[in-house]
């Protein structure tokens, strides 16, 4: 309804319908021009710009970017030829008659203003800037709507979960400390000195709780936090849409996601076709380099092991080699393969080795005269290049190479232009690992337990029906009734089925290195609930920043999140954290000494 006490009309509701009809509006002024005595004003509110032709210079002078007004006067169409066809209001004005200044506003630290090349990027400040401004950076029209299509996006997700019956139920914020990959953000309980509330990095034990309580579809938009040392696309505290069934397989929950995803994409105007495709973990690694692969293109890796077992080259007597094509890039200048270089090594790599395949099929680059005669001549049939090509090569250890690939064939198809935004390429990744080694160097998750594996996702995960009898055997192989949804190369979700019986979670504990004294201690309430007769049950969660950022084009999640952190968890808008007072520490009770307190 847009009647209120200051308004008839939303700007963008003043149509050539109303021409000749006396409208009041409310909102900023965007900007002013002046043409010889008339002032024309830009007035915007949340939906859009409409024109105001102020004739009294008197009226006109005071007026300033963003001071908020309140305008009555007629509509008119505007004069031939000063149409705007870029407005949804570009027909039409209004002559004022009355305004009144309901707020002014002082010089502003950055332009807001839409009309400033169209919000390009370079007339923004430092993110630091617009994070201590957010409330002039959220007034920018890319920022209201992306905040429109996170409202838009919750009501579809909720309308499809509540048509497949789901109930919503809250979960509490402060529980009990859980092993769940991350540190906790931890709260002292001031009415208990010495004892602390922990933040949940996810409702994960809450909602299998509520599974054995008989609450057989729980869904909730949850409030998460997880202390993690800074990611440019991660935040300490996050929103994920959390869902769980009982008495369901992977398939039912898989089915299930897919529906609420297909409503959440309807929501912003996009078709999605179901079902979504599947890749297994392992065939991801293998053709793409990622567990979260992009499928907006193809140029899948090539793995040359098997080519090379024989070569002379010592680089590539490794474990493994692999590569991929970078298509017309023969005759890019040294300079660039150079950079490459530099590229390969900020990632943790010694380098990038590389060939190219000159107009004539020529071999050249560095690694050529490395090879054998036989590979040189069998080289571009083995990897699928064509002439005009270059190849990119990793070898080592297999896993760090498939990721240096893959992340090299990403950033092939950047420079290519081949990642539109607008283009949305889902796939199931499945069949996952059930475990980790604690000792890999490029895996920052906290280890759960106390022995050389770790959880590929949490320790509450079922392992799959072929390793229930023999998983705690052969730790390395299991495998896990796991699954990530996955989305122009970034992970949206991920969700299993969950353990329901205590004789296997106790021998996945085991294999963590989690004695029973310790796993009474740390999730004893979830260990004992199990006793009194559990169903079986599975979930998923999205990451609801992230499915957001997704779907909105945006280059980080702090775009589609009102008031996110910066770097290091700081909130340059509010000053925090920020030191607390003698008073408040001493009552919070964190220097508690129970040693003080029985003298």
């Amino acid at each position: 309804m847009s009647q209120t006490a200051f308004r008839t009309h939303h700007a963008t509701e003043v149509t050539e319908a109303l021409v000749g009809q006396k409208v009041t509006l409310a909102g900023w002024v965007d900007r002013r021009r002046d043409h010889g005595g008339v002032a024309f004003i830009d007035l915007r509110d949340n939906t859009g710009l409409v024109q105001i032709v102020i004739y009294d210079e008197e009226v006109a002078r005071p007026l300033r970017s963003e001071f908020v007004v309140q305008v009555t006067g007629e509509v008119r169409l505007r004069p031939e030829g000063n149409e705007n066809d870029h407005l949804a209001t570009g027909r039409v004005e209004v002559v004022v008659e009355e305004l009144k200044v309901l707020a002014k506003a002082d010089a502003l630290p950055f332009q807001v203003s839409t009309a400033l090349e169209n919000e390009s990027e370079n007339k923004l400040p430092g993110e630091d800037v617009r994070l201590k401004y957010r409330y002039l950076d959220l007034r920018r029209p890319s920022m209201q709507r992306n905040l429109k299509l996170r409202s838009d996006m919750t009501r579809a997700a909720r309308h499809a979960l509540e048509e497949m019956d789901f109930t919503e139920v809250e979960t509490p914020t402060f529980i009990k400390s859980t092993p769940e990959g991350a540190r906790d953000f931890v709260v002292p309980a001031r009415l208990v000195p010495g004892s602390w509330y922990a933040l949940p990095q996810s409702p994960q034990l809450l909602k299998q709780l509520l599974m054995v309580s008989g609450v057989e579809r729980y869904y909730q938009l949850a409030r998460c936090y997880r202390d993690e040392d800074f990611r440019a696309d991660r935040q300490p505290e996050f929103t994920q849409l959390d869902m769980e069934m009982a008495f369901v397989d992977q398939e039912d929950v898989m089915a299930m996601a897919e529906k609420v995803i297909a409503a959440i994409w309807k929501s912003a105007g996009y078709e999605v076709q179901l079902p979504l495709p599947r890749i297994s973990w392992q065939e991801a690694m293998d053709k793409y380099g990622s567990d979260k692969p992009d499928l907006r293109f193809g140029n899948p890796l090539v793995d040359l092991t098997e080519y090379f077992k024989n070569t002379p080259f010592r680089v590539f007597q490794a474990p493994y080699v692999g590569a991929v094509v970078y298509s017309g890039a023969a005759d890019l200048p040294r300079r660039q393969f150079d950079a490459w270089q530099d590229w390969a090594r900020q990632r943790g790599a010694k380098g990038l080795a590389y060939v190219q395949f000159t107009a004539d099929g020529t071999l050249k680059g560095p690694v050529a005269k490395n090879l054998s005669e036989e590979e040189r001549n069998g080289l571009m049939e083995a990897t699928g290049a064509k002439p005009g090509d270059a190849v990119f090569f990793a070898a080592g250890h297999k896993e760090s190479s498939q990721l240096l690939l893959g992340a090299v064939r990403v950033e092939i198809a950047d420079r290519q232009g081949l990642l539109k935004p607008d283009d949305f390429a889902f796939t199931w990744v499945v069949d996952f690992p059930l475990f980790k080694p604690t000792d890999d160097p490029d895996d920052d998750d906290v280890a759960v337990g106390h022995s050389k594996w770790t959880s590929m996702h949490h320790p509450f995960t079922m392992p799959s029906a072929d390793w229930i009898d023999k998983f705690d055997k052969d730790p390395e192989h299991a495998m896990s009734d796991s699954y990530d949804i996955v989305c122009n190369g970034e992970e949206m979700g991920g969700g299993s089925v969950r353990i329901h019986r205590d004789d296997i979670q106790d021998r996945v504990l085991n294999v963590l290195g989690i004695d029973p004294e310790e796993a009474k201690e740390k999730f004893g309430f979830l260990l004992d609930a199990f006793k009194y007769g559990a169903p079986p049950h599975a979930g998923i969660a999205l990451g609801w920043d992230r499915t957001v950022s997704i779907l909105a084009g945006a280059d980080s999640i702090r775009d589609v999140i009102a008031f996110p952190k910066a770097g290091g968890g700081r909130d340059p808008l509010t000053g925090a954290p920020a030191p607390i007072s003698d008073e408040q520490r001493a009552e919070t009770g964190v220097d508690y000494d129970p040693e003080a307190d029985e003298a």
